[in-house]
């Protein structure tokens, strides 16, 4: 046998004004004493007066405040009647029960993470979340603590979010893939789009997700970062090569349209050898004077 969840739907609520709530109350507390003092002889017209009273403080019990986005959720016996979402004073019947609930953008940082990339190196991840209430009813009724439930949301999403990235590109990719640290908006729109999918029984709305912390885990940090390290001085290696070649180049060619010097190929060797030396050599070159001829 299955059975189904039946989604809570806001609705508003029917409230009054409060203000004019409150000055019939006073009106009221105010006039018992005086129809009493009329006649405190004649039970009848003491009993009237008791009841009007009680009655005025019966109406300043159905009183409550509303700030700007801030919304009241009325109940009778349990049954949702309705969300109030007008500012100022306002009343409802006093024997309804009342739930106040925030409707303003809140900001959440999550815990770092610990968990494993696609590649199953285990890293640190963290996110920065935007959200705030946009159905009260559903935000009350349908989970237990929409503010737990949406922590525990985010957690899960980020666990999954990193299972299907990787840290940083590797030595091993045959084409470029969507990584955590180089594609940090395309990951966040993926962010956004999976807590927007979660928290949405909970009548939360996500405005932003973003990766507030990433770091790969301290017991792999230090040999990610020597490789990083590596992976860097062979770049520049190979800019450094490639421009030393293209240096090279235009000498042997400028040196041949010029006639400055004949040069045969055993010679056009060497000389390229010991450019290449000294261009792409980590010290300065040391000059030395050769002191018999050009070929000695």
């Amino acid at each position: 046998m299955t059975t189904t969840h039946s989604k809570s739907t806001e609705r508003p609520a029917s409230t009054a004004n409060g203000l004019v709530m409150l000055l019939l109350g006073l009106l009221l507390i105010v006039g018992g004493p005086i129809v009493v003092s009329q006649d405190p002889d004649n039970a009848l017209v003491v009993i009237g007066g008791i009841v009007t009273a009680v009655i005025g403080l019966l109406l300043l019990c159905g009183l409550y405040s509303l700030q700007p986005n801030e919304s009241m959720a009325i109940l009778l016996f349990g049954e949702y009647r309705g969300t109030d979402r007008q500012t100022g004073l306002r009343w409802v019947l006093p024997w309804y029960s009342r739930k106040k609930i925030s409707l303003r953008v809140r900001n959440l940082t999550s815990d770092k993470l610990k968990v494993n990339d696609k590649r199953g190196s285990p890293i640190e991840i963290a996110a920065n979340v935007v959200w705030r209430v946009q159905d009260s009813a559903q935000a009350l009724f349908d989970v237990d603590d929409y503010q737990a439930f949406v922590n525990i949301q985010v957690d899960t999403a980020l666990r999954d979010i990193a299972s299907h990235y990787a840290y940083d590109h590797g030595e091993e990719d045959a084409e470029p893939e969507m990584t955590l640290r180089s594609d940090a908006e395309d990951v966040a729109g993926r962010l956004r789009d999976e807590l927007v999918n979660r928290v949405s029984v909970a009548g939360v709305a996500v405005d932003e997700a973003r990766l507030a912390h990433l770091a790969y885990a301290p017991e792999i940090a230090g040999a990610m970062l020597r490789r990083q390290q590596a992976e860097a001085v062979l770049a520049a290696r190979r800019l450094i090569v490639r421009g030393a070649v293209s240096m090279v180049e235009n000498a042997l060619l400028d040196l041949g349209e010029r006639g400055v010097v004949e040069l045969d190929e055993d010679r056009k060797a060497a000389m390229v050898s010991n450019l290449l030396v000294v261009l792409c050599a980590d010290r300065d070159a040391q000059p030395v004077v050769n002191a018999g001829t050009l070929y000695g």
